[in-house]
């Protein structure tokens, strides 16, 4: 059997849908830009969904579907707009179809749809947060409702480093079984249940479904659901190009549920009807050196995704830290993994100790691995921003105070790197959120050089980026004690390029600028080089670097545009509690258009606009929130007691990290006045 073919060239990068397609065009016709759009205030309880919107604060949130019912009745129209991908998927190299032993993460904690449900971000101390992306294909959001819509957080992020995102189709037990008897009944009902969750992964931009029918099926149901698979993969790959369908292992052909830990003759009709199979965990090497030789699985292996549980329960190979072991059987056998779980460093562990596990679990796997080489065009730029920190920075200074989380801040992730040398010397690179240049973390480049070696080199990117023919280049960083740092590129078909004692700005961060003229050369690497400045003893040393951009130097000629068609809806007033019964609070979505590749995110402001008394000025701009898309809630903002007008601005920040001039800002003034005064 060979494998089935996804209908485009997986080199290029997929369509992401446009939010404004789920936009009613007509949104915005009733407010000229103008013009102020008038309020009258009345506490009403909101009547915004209350699947997308946090009932108590009107945050937008990510959600599932947990029923049949539901999902037959899913309307695009009334779909999530803050739960749209906006990030399409990047080119990596190699391509996916190109990876002969592919991994998997299934992500499942506690339930799902934790904080990580918080379109905007939340705040939170200690957040569970991916990073490794270097090293998987695809990432699987895992949850026991029914139809699990991975929230669009971690679809971008996924998608930054060109991981396929997919949800999960599921059902259990009694009320699963049922469930399967109805959309299993005939073609027509099976074909209505994939059209939606076609619907569903189209209009929310990810990239498949895992199906996990974990209940018993009755003749009739199991004789549908090979038909309803293959279905759903056709049209998948021609809704969604470059999707997955693949099958959890679980029932067998015959309806009963029994897990086989392998691909054998009991369930390969579901096999050879998606893109692989996701085994079950208690497998032995004998069912590896078996399924290697069974005639189903030969010219796929890499769609054989041999499972692997983290938490380790069960009778399993590995697991925990030793999570390797299974891996390193897995790859000697030729097969694709799908790793359970790997939360397991965050569950059963002291949070604080969250990123040191993670980076220790993934380095125990790191040799069986392999690193995906993003290959998209220039920009290429990364402040190394974890998605989390415990101050939000811009260019090095704190623009907001407190611990944060929100995946759609995560910039492209370096390699984490841990090498101990034959002589003593030691290297290590990790993100640290204790002072940061964008976002907020940065990269820690820390080790020891040992006497008698003059310098270590840590390669933090492996890309197959072409250069442009004058390529400028920006290196950010915080000069250590006792060595010196200097950047170096390696490129296909051009010479080594190491930068070393360029012009500095004294300032707490240091920059170094250089101008590239190259000619048909693609960027491989790109590493810091670590050498003493001076001396022969054993030398420790760490170096926090801020950002690293590369761009096509033409680009910066490029003129700036403005941002246009900014309108407010879905307005909802609240008191504040207690105390404050006496203030306002104001919650809106803000929607504008700009072109969203221009920028890195958009800053939200509020001010009082200058009074009828030309001698009044504005009042000064007050920061509410960063955007990542063209849409943003306003939640909870106090403003002035009505009557009164507040102007909303939106600023655009480009993706080099330049402010666009004021006068590019889209604004619109909000008048309000209270329902017993309506009149300003």
């Amino acid at each position: 059997m060979t494998s089935r073919k996804r209908k485009r060239d997986e080199t290029t990068s997929s369509t992401i849908p446009k939010t404004e397609e789920i936009i009613s065009s007509e949104s915005c016709l009733s407010q000229p830009s103008d013009q102020s759009v008038h309020e009258v205030i009345t506490y009403k309880p909101s009547t915004l969904p209350a699947i997308h919107y946090d009932p108590d604060t009107t945050e937008p949130i990510s959600c599932s579907l947990k029923s049949l019912d539901e999902l037959l009745s899913w309307k695009r129209q009334e779909a999530s707009l803050f739960n749209v991908a906006t990030v399409p998927l990047a080119s990596r190299y190699p391509p996916l179809h190109s990876c002969p032993r592919r991994t998997l993460v299934s992500h499942d904690m506690m339930g799902g749809y934790l904080k990580d449900r918080f379109i905007q971000g939340a705040e939170v101390e200690t957040p569970y947060a991916f990073y490794h992306w270097e090293y998987i294909d695809i990432f699987n959001y895992f949850s026991h409702q029914m139809v699990t819509i991975p929230p669009a957080v971690w679809t971008n992020a996924a998608h930054k480093h060109g991981v396929l995102s997919i949800g999960t189709f599921i059902t259990e037990w009694t009320d699963g079984a049922k469930t399967c008897e109805a959309f299993l009944a005939d073609e027509e009902s099976y074909r209505a249940a994939a059209d939606k969750l076609v619907q569903i992964s189209h209009c929310y931009g990810f990239d498949g479904w895992l199906i996990n029918i974990e209940n018993v099926l009755s003749e009739s149901a199991v004789k549908n659901t090979g038909p309803f698979l293959r279905y759903l993969t056709d049209q998948m790959h021609e809704r969604v190009p470059g999707s997955v369908v693949i099958w959890y292992d679980s029932v067998l052909k015959n309806g009963s549920l029994d897990w086989q830990n392998k691909l054998n003759d009991d369930n390969r009709m579901f096999f050879d009807a998606c893109d692989g199979i996701f085994t079950n965990y208690n497998w032995t090497e004998q069912s590896l050196e078996w399924m290697k030789s069974y005639s189903a699985a030969q010219g796929r292996f890499a769609d054989i995704y041999v499972g692997v549980d983290v938490f380790a329960r069960g009778v399993v190979v590995g697991g925990k830290f030793e999570t390797n072991k299974a891996l390193k059987l897995i790859r000697k056998y030729e097969f694709s993994t799908a790793i359970f779980a790997p939360g397991w460093v965050y569950e059963c562990h002291e949070k604080a100790d969250f990123c040191q596990n993670q980076d220790k679990f993934w380095s125990l796997l790191s040799d069986y691995l392999y690193i995906h080489r993003p290959s998209s065009s220039l920009p290429f730029i990364s402040s190394f921003c974890q998605g989390f920190g415990k101050s939000l920075y811009w260019r090095g200074q704190v623009e907001m105070k407190r611990s944060w989380f929100n995946l759609h801040a995560q910039e492209i992730q370096p390699l984490y790197l841990s090498e101990n040398m034959d002589d003593g010397g030691w290297l290590r690179t990790r993100g640290c959120s204790e002072d940061a240049w964008i976002g907020g973390s940065s990269l820690m480049v820390e080790g020891m050089i040992p006497s008698g070696r003059s310098e270590v080199c840590a390669r933090i990117f492996s890309l197959h980026v072409p250069l442009a023919t004058r390529t400028f280049v920006s290196f950010v960083y915080k000069p250590p004690v006792g060595v010196k740092i200097s950047l170096e590129l390696k490129t296909i078909d051009g010479p080594l390029c190491t930068f070393d004692g360029m012009e500095e700005i004294a300032r707490e961060w240091s920059f170094r600028c250089f101008l590239l003229k190259m000619i048909g050369c693609l960027l491989r690497e790109v590493c810091i080089r670590v050498s003493r400045d001076g001396g022969d003893e054993d030398i420790c040393f760490n170096c926090r670097i801020g950002e690293i951009m590369l761009l096509d130097a033409e680009s910066l000629q490029a003129p700036l545009r403005s941002v246009e068609g900014i309108c407010v809806n879905d307005v909802v007033w609240h008191k504040g509690d207690g105390h404050t019964q006496s203030k306002v609070l104001l919650n809106a979505t803000l929607r504008w258009q700009y072109p969203t590749p221009q920028v890195r995110h958009f800053q939200i402001h509020w001010r009082r606009p200058r009074g009828p008394d030309p001698r009044i000025p504005p009042g000064p701009l007050t920061l509410i929130g960063r955007s990542y898309s063209t849409l943003y809630r306003v939640v909870e903002l106090e403003v002035p007691a009505a009557p009164g007008l507040i102007e909303l601005v939106v600023e655009p920040v480009s993706r080099e990290g330049f402010r666009v001039p004021e006068a590019q800002w889209g604004r619109r003034t909000l008048s309000y006045s209270s329902s017993e005064n309506p009149s300003l």
